[in-house]
């Protein structure tokens, strides 16, 4: 048989059992298409989405490689079916973004799960990613299901699943799977029948408001009860479903409303007023600036689409903004929790600033180091007092929400702000008082996206085979881990982590200078700082030949 018509069966296979008429028109006009149609048509067959630690992630589009209603019945069968060999009882929580799709995939996911005997409760609307976390806690589900792709590109949607404390463990309750779950599931969704044979049930129970008024009266318990609240805050949650969590949490909290970006206030699955969702990327936070200088604010803050993230930006003595670092936030916000005297782990990941664990080390606090994700951070410790990760990540309250939440960072740093702003003080001379304690720890990414993921292998191969022996003029050591893909370069002043993005066709190296504060002052330490990260930036680049 020609590739063609051996590519025509096998659409036409899954054509037929697509519950979705819109996705079987998408797929059926390729087939007519065939054969100039064969390589949209292949990339649509090379594979079904995988499901790994992180669920399902992908564009929108019709095929096993795809995200589409097909695609997530069957997912939602293969979950409640590993659910229901684990033995375990409960309800399953669902949760869905205002993504394209994302409320058709909640509903098709709690059908799933009443046809199979299981109890579906939904979330009320659109809402945060925390708030599901929360809820799987909070109403002792067996799991929870979170139907967003975050701050991704508006063409895509994904699929994340949270364990209960049954399943979990105690250091896992409400927390994203990790393996063997991911690996269970997955070979359990592989073992599905035709879509036809899934049962679908009613379309479960909504949940009604108070649990999510719960989550904002809890969110606000993360403060100290009696701390100032005089702050102007400008605040978007741009064009995603964070904002009337946020403004609830602030109001509970006793803070000031913020002013919120009007042009990026309502839920919009098409972002239409930046390149990209994410607050990391330049032009983002363009207009939260602008509100936040309109509005003399004392601190900006935006949440990523899911509101699972926190980006601040604080104002610089020539009159302009600049937003913290993912690695500045985060050592403020755990030195605000150690100054508080908040028991536990402190913990962050092994491609983060090591500042934290000076910090931890200083201060005689436990600290932990995870691999990269919050599935393995907020398990560092059962009695767990923080965790972060650079990408503008923070669990501020893992009693809470074991899990990322950019509503508590937000309140949480706003605490900080207000306490220091009381005193006359900003979070950059917090920021700078630790530097003078610890030295100046300059972070920043060197990122590659690549068409050709064998590139990203080549890249590694050839940084391991001829690893650099010095770096900044100082002897370099290597550490190859070879189960996990990551290397890491070390000198007595630099450190160069690299790996494959889990998430994204990227390989990317986090790179940290650390400089004593000396005679020159910390202007001068910063500079020096910032002259060794873009020297270290050309020598890590050289070393992976990209």
């Amino acid at each position: 048989m020609a590739p063609d018509d051996e590519l025509r069966v096998v659409a036409e296979a899954w054509l037929a059992d697509d519950p979705d008429q819109a996705t079987r028109d998408e797929l059926s006009r390729l087939i007519a298409g065939l054969p100039g149609t064969a390589t949209e048509l292949r990339d649509r067959f090379a594979g079904p989405l995988t499901f790994g630690t992180a669920g399902l992630r992908g564009r929108l589009r019709a095929g096993p490689n795809g995200m589409n209603l097909a695609v997530v019945t069957r997912a939602a069968g293969g979950l409640v079916t590993w659910l229901a060999g684990q033995g375990a009882e409960g309800p399953l929580v669902i949760g869905y973004d205002a993504r394209h799709g994302s409320r058709a995939f909640a509903e098709q996911t709690a059908r799933v799960a009443t046809g199979a005997g299981r109890e579906a409760l939904i979330m009320p609307g659109t809402l945060p990613t925390p708030a599901l976390a929360y809820a799987v806690r909070a109403l002792d589900a067996v799991a929870g299901v979170m139907v967003t792709a975050s701050h991704n590109p508006p063409q895509d949607n994904g699929y994340k699943v949270y364990l209960g404390r049954e399943l979990g463990g105690p250091a896992g309750d409400g927390a994203q799977i990790v393996p063997p779950a991911d690996a269970g599931i997955e070979a359990a969704i592989r073992a599905v029948g035709p879509i036809a044979d899934i049962a679908l049930g009613s379309p479960g129970t909504v949940i009604d408001d108070k649990t999510i008024e719960g989550y904002a009266r809890s969110a606000a318990g993360v403060l100290a009860p009696d701390g100032p609240r005089d702050l102007a805050v400008a605040y978007t949650p741009m064009h995603g479903v964070g904002g009337s969590t946020l403004l609830a949490a602030f109001a509970a909290a006793g803070f000031p409303a913020p002013a919120v970006v009007a042009a990026q206030a309502e839920p919009d699955p098409e972002f239409p007023t930046v390149a990209f969702p994410n607050p990391e990327e330049p032009g983002a936070m363009d207009l939260l600036l602008e509100l936040a200088v309109a509005r003399g604010a004392d601190l900006a803050i935006a949440n990523d689409p899911d509101a699972d993230r926190c980006a601040v930006a604080i104002p610089t003595p020539d009159g302009g903004w600049r937003a913290l670092r993912g690695d500045e936030l985060g050592a403020l916000l755990g030195d605000h929790l150690i100054r508080r005297g908040v028991p536990g782990t402190y913990a962050t990941t092994i491609v983060s600033s090591q500042l934290l664990g000076r910090l931890c080390a200083a201060r005689g606090v436990p600290y932990a180091e995870t691999l990269t994700g919050f599935k393995w951070i907020v398990r560092a410790a059962e009695e767990l007092a923080y965790g972060y990760e650079e990408a503008l990540g923070y669990c501020v309250a893992p009693s809470l929400v074991r899990d990322k939440d950019g509503i508590t960072a937000a309140l949480l740093v706003s605490e900080l702000a207000a306490g220091l702003k009381t005193e006359g003080r900003t979070l950059a001379d917090r920021l700078d008082e630790l530097a003078a304690e610890f030295g100046v720890h300059a972070t920043d990414q060197l990122s590659v996206r690549v068409d050709d993921l064998a590139e990203i292998g080549a890249a590694m191969s050839r940084a391991r085979q001829a690893p650099p022996v010095a770096l900044l003029g100082e002897p370099a050591s290597v550490n190859d881990d070879t189960v996990n893909n990551v290397l890491t370069f070390r000198t007595a002043s630099a450190r160069a982590v690299i790996r494959p993005s889990g998430t994204e066709p990227k390989l990317k190296a986090y790179l940290e200078v650390v400089e004593p504060v000396g005679e020159g002052g910390l202007a001068a330490a910063r500079t020096r700082a910032t002259e060794g990260l873009l020297g270290l930036r050309g020598e890590v680049a050289a070393a992976l030949g990209v």
